[in-house]
């Protein structure tokens, strides 16, 4: 805001004596702070370069390794850019970052893409669950789900084998148009008419 400017704010104590322009003065002042929104989702990711969480790598740079291997073979961007937010939820929610993850991007991305990072947890599971006493193929719960497939490949492909440090990624930067391109318009939300 520039010096002096005074920003219209809403009047309304109470949203039951809202009014329409109430509601505009917010969807305009609001509007800088959405538009931040991707590089708020960066900031995040670079969080993740603090903690390696005991793995090779830093939470980062799996991050990272997840993303460039699925860029460097054909995937879509926002397959990538999923690929790349996978598990940015660590750093608030370690016991349910995947649901966080995809609840982040869930407006921005495709049912199929949401589906694969809400799930991505226990399929990621196979790998590694009998090791804690867990069942391994917890996953087979969601066998016959549409998207059972798509995210066995997610986890087998990018996942599970980006723990690697001596292979090379792609640098964030590489991926940060990308960030912002898919992040740029909501595709649905419950504050967004279906015919805007």
């Amino acid at each position: 805001m520039a010096d002096g400017e005074i920003q219209m704010k809403a009047k309304f104590h109470a949203m039951t004596e809202s009014t329409a322009e109430d509601w505009a003065a917010i969807g305009k002042a609001g509007a800088p702070f959405h538009r931040e929104f991707s590089n708020r989702l960066i900031a995040h990711l670079n969080m993740l370069g603090e903690d390696s969480g005991g793995f090779a790598v830093t939470r980062l740079e799996h991050s990272l390794q997840t993303a460039s291997r699925a860029h460097r073979d054909g995937r879509d961007e926002e397959y990538v850019v999923c690929a790349l937010l996978h598990d940015v939820g660590d750093i608030l929610a370690p016991s349910n970052h995947a649901e966080l993850g995809a609840m982040i991007l869930k407006p921005y991305i495709s049912e199929q893409n949401y589906w694969m990072m809400d799930k991505h947890g226990i399929f990621q599971g196979y790998y590694f669950f009998h090791h804690l006493g867990l069942d391994r193929d917890m996953r087979d719960e969601f066998r016959g789900h549409p998207s059972f497939e798509y995210t066995a490949q997610f986890c087998h492909l990018y996942d599970q084998n980006s723990f690697d440090p001596a292979y090379e990624s792609m640098p964030l930067s590489a991926f940060e148009p990308m960030i912002h391109r898919v992040t740029a318009q909501p595709k649905r939300s419950i504050y967004r008419r279906k015919d805007a």
